[in-house]
């Protein structure tokens, strides 16, 4: 029986805490409308209750949440840290570098030592990693980009290349206003399959050969 009381105590709190964000982002709202109909993550099970994915786009102006992987709770952890000027970041490397997702320089004689990300105490970052590894099963263009990743490095390294990635589609969606549309990963496949084939004609060139396609028997 004592359980229930603390249990009621805890979700007042809660809904307390709900009201004060409700409130808050409210008063930073500079946009009118309502973000669009589409593809977007749902509510995260400990996102609050309030209608946050139309109070977070009257704030920031564009949908983040329409970016595969990324939910209202992972756009509060990082508007709550950054904002939505990104006037402060001239460029998006300025901004990766910041959350600690851009590959490390240490670099003696000409040589690169290490290429370890640096260590940041930032919770956007994390809320970036996390919304990483959720793109693991995901039939976007980002998931087709994840399992690709996997298969080159471990995974610890794939979230952070992958965090890396959303991070830069938030600062352009933020800077320049564009919505963000996923292409699927069929679209993200045919590209990397042209790329690698373009690589390697250029590679045969250099070579002084030709890629020469097999003709499939009917």
């Amino acid at each position: 029986m004592v359980l229930l009381p603390a249990f009621d105590f805890v979700g007042t709190q809660l809904s307390e805490c709900d009201q004060q964000i409700k409130l808050q982002l409210q008063s930073l709202q500079t946009h009118d409308g309502d973000p669009a109909k589409g593809k977007m993550r749902g509510r995260a099970r400990d996102a609050p209750k309030s209608d946050l994915r139309t109070q977070l786009f009257r704030m920031c102006g564009v949908g983040l949440t329409r970016i595969d992987g990324i939910d209202v709770t992972t756009v509060l952890a990082v508007v709550s840290e950054v904002g939505t000027d990104m006037s402060r970041f001239p460029t998006i490397k300025n901004f990766t570098s910041w959350l600690g997702l851009c590959p490390g320089t240490k670099i003696t004689g000409g040589k690169v030592m290490s290429g370890k990300t640096k260590r940041v105490a930032n919770r956007a970052a994390q809320a970036l990693r996390l919304a990483a590894a959720a793109l693991r099963s995901s039939k976007s263009a980002l998931g087709a980009y994840f399992r690709r990743m996997c298969s080159r490095m471990d995974k610890p390294k794939t979230v952070t290349a992958a965090a890396h990635k959303l991070a830069r589609l938030i600062y352009t969606m933020l800077t320049k206003g564009e919505e963000y549309t996923d292409q699927g990963q069929d679209y993200y496949e045919e590209r990397y399959r042209e790329r690698a084939l373009r690589a390697l004609s250029q590679r045969a060139a250099k070579l002084g050969m030709q890629m020469v396609p097999i003709v499939q028997p009917a």
